[in-house]
């Protein structure tokens, strides 16, 4: 299992998360931040653990986020 962690206050609405990762972001209509799908929020930080067929694209999101507020840790 791997975690994906993200500081969603400081999103700034790229959309780079979800042309990478469709599978686990999308952006909110609300404000226009990414939501991390099946995250739970724990004091600003959203988390999901989810299996390891998701690491590379998660890994790639991660990386293009240009104000790297997305975590993956396995």
């Amino acid at each position: 299992m791997i975690t994906i962690i993200q500081q969603r206050a400081k999103c700034i609405g790229c959309n780079y998360c979800v042309e990478l990762a469709p599978a686990r972001w999308r952006m909110s209509r609300k404000d226009g931040k990414s939501v991390l799908l099946g995250a739970t929020d724990k004091k600003g930080f959203w988390s999901v653990k989810v299996r390891e067929d998701e690491l590379e694209e998660n890994l790639r999101a991660a990386k293009a986020c240009p104000v790297h507020i997305i975590q993956v840790v396995e």
